[in-house]
């Protein structure tokens, strides 16, 4: 009798782990914003989230950022690929705050400077 109840509470225990392993992963949605907008702001993210930055007239792919803090958030060139265009972004790393400055290689605008706030 000892050995059935812990073998029913083995099998309950795998159960449970197995439904844990299925349960969907929580979906984050990015954050997008206009490259007009991000001058002087500042935008807050978690962890795994992923700032979108609409370019506007200006090719997607001629953005380039230098970050302060790449621990924090992670620069992702635009780029188009086929009939797709890739906005350029950021993604969210760890918990902190880091300075970011765009610059766009076409020239004739000033630099965007802004702040990315990561929290969990």
């Amino acid at each position: 009798m000892k050995t059935l109840r812990v073998t029913l509470v083995a099998a309950a225990a795998t159960a449970l782990l197995a439904l844990a392993a299925c349960a969907p992963t929580p979906v984050i949605a990015p954050v997008t914003k206009s490259a007009n907008d991000l001058q002087g702001a500042t935008v807050e993210l978690v962890v795994g989230q992923v700032l979108n930055i609409n370019t506007g007239d200006l090719a997607v792919d001629s953005y380039t950022a230098e970050v302060s803090d790449p621990a924090v958030a992670e620069f992702t060139q635009g780029r188009e690929d086929g009939s797709a265009t890739f906005n350029p972004g950021f993604t969210a790393k760890a918990e902190g705050t880091t300075e970011v400055t765009m610059t766009n290689d076409q020239g004739g605008i000033q630099p965007l400077e802004f702040t990315i706030t990561v929290s969990k």
